[in-house]
């Protein structure tokens, strides 16, 4: 008598179904497969058939007209600003900053206005299909709970200025109170951390020869404003005699830790160095544009192998949260600026959003491609609808025809944080009455 051995089917949390699926791996888009999600992580991806015959799922969704994606990440922001959205417009930087948003942080600023920002801005990021976040504000601890609360992954600033705000009255009271917070915070696997010294023009030596102590003990990244405006630069010349890239590197700052945000006015010498350094850049077009910083020469970064990620910056300087909108804008603008049209071609613009943005944060191994082994951080991205066809590239069609209103669902570490464009986590009654409340208190802070 013969013996027929049938295999038992394995038991896990979740299998996805997708039409395309785009691993960020290669640039192959996988057709018809399936991903095995069990206890937050990704366990395999296969063809769909074989993906039904191996496992036996709790949940299993099935997206017969997207792409699946990971979960994307902006590598800058200040969340918690999303409560300044659209309070002073149309101003150059130091004017923006200066007459209007330092004054409304001064008068405003606290934790209950950190949470609350920072609610609001991990509900609008993570309908948009972002799972992770780089921010850069005062209250971590508060930015921590919001995050967390949303189940949402953050990367948190442990900010430094010298001058006194409502949170801290020193560099080192900020560092001090930051590190504080990540250690409170150390065992939760969502929410991690990174010393960020505001800019060159807001911290002096003494606390840069701090921060690069800190990064090397505990291996953090370091995030900082550099080059975003002309007059930075020659601000810079006249205090330090040295551009404020070239005082960084001679305090040792620059490395494959460092994430410098904006780089818009670079020599060729600067960007060279930070070539041979291994630097990151948080490229922010949108911002750039809206504050009429200038065009960051992004197609040549990437030419000399410089790591780069995209950002939205606060929601005060552009004035959302939408990382599809900068994936096209810069994409469009190395084209036009290079007069080249092959220039950040669609999976490479992908990239940036995704592992290159991994990368920079010390998290490639965790986050930022589809791959055995990793967190399940992912987003689903409807390309089914009448707008979107005829399909020929469903990547190209992230990048130049979706928008984050595309966006179906997301998931953190393998729990559905959006599902059918709906939050699953979400008081949004609660939420939108601490929206009036800080609307009508910053009212007065607005342009006349």
């Amino acid at each position: 008598m013969s013996h027929i051995r049938t295999t038992t089917p394995q038991v896990i949390d979740l299998l996805i179904d997708a039409r395309w699926i785009a691993t960020v791996e290669s640039d192959l888009v996988l057709t018809n497969h399936a991903v095995a999600v069990d206890q937050g992580r990704i366990l395999a991806i296969l063809p769909s058939g074989e993906a039904h015959a191996r496992f036996s799922p709790g949940k299993q969704v099935n997206l017969q007209d997207h792409i699946l994606i990971p979960g994307l990440i902006n590598l800058h922001t200040h969340a918690a600003m999303t409560l300044m959205r659209g309070l002073a417009d149309d101003l150059p930087l130091m004017d923006w900053l200066q007459k209007h948003i330092w004054p409304a942080e001064a008068a405003h600023m606290s934790a209950q206005f950190v949470y609350d920002g920072t609610r609001l801005a991990c509900a609008e990021m993570l309908k948009g299909g972002i799972t992770c976040f780089n921010d850069m504000y005062f209250y971590p601890e508060a930015a921590a709970a919001a995050a967390s609360e949303a189940g949402m992954r953050a990367m948190l600033g442990i900010i430094a200025l010298e001058f006194p705000t409502p949170y801290a009255s020193d560099a080192d009271d900020y560092l001090n109170k930051g590190l504080a917070v990540r250690e409170a915070w150390l065992k939760d696997p969502l929410i991690g951390f990174c010393l960020a010294p505001h800019a060159p023009y807001t911290v002096s030596d003494s606390t840069f020869d701090r921060i690069l102590t800190l990064s090397e003990q505990m291996n953090l990244p370091v995030h900082c404003h550099i080059h975003e405006t002309r007059q930075e630069i020659e601000d810079s010349l006249t205090q330090h005699q040295r551009r404020p890239l070239e005082r960084l590197h001679q305090l040792g700052q620059l490395g494959p830790n460092f994430i410098g945000v904006h780089a818009v006015h670079l020599d060729d010498n600067e960007l060279q160095l930070l070539a041979s350094t291994g630097c990151n850049i948080a490229h922010c077009p949108t911002s750039n544009l809206k504050l009429a910083s200038g065009f960051a020469p992004v197609a040549r970064m990437r030419q000399l192998g410089i790591n780069v990620g995209l950002g939205t910056d606060g929601a005060a300087s552009n004035n959302r949260l939408d990382l599809f909108g900068e994936m096209r804008l810069a994409s469009l603008l190395a084209k036009g600026l290079t007069g080249d049209a092959s220039a950040l071609p669609a999976h490479e613009i992908l990239r940036m959003v995704t592992l290159n943005a991994a990368n920079a944060l010390g998290l490639g191994k965790e986050i930022g491609s589809i791959s055995p082994g990793k967190s399940a951080d992912l987003c689903a991205v409807d390309l089914g609808s009448l707008e979107m066809r005829p399909c020929f590239d469903p990547v190209s069609h992230l990048v130049n025809v979706a928008g984050r209103d595309s966006v179906s669902h997301v998931w953190v570490a393998g729990k559905c944080c959006v599902e059918h464009k709906t939050l699953l986590k979400n008081n949004q009654n609660n939420l939108d009455s601490a929206i009036a409340l800080w609307q009508n208190a910053l009212e007065v802070c607005r342009l006349p």
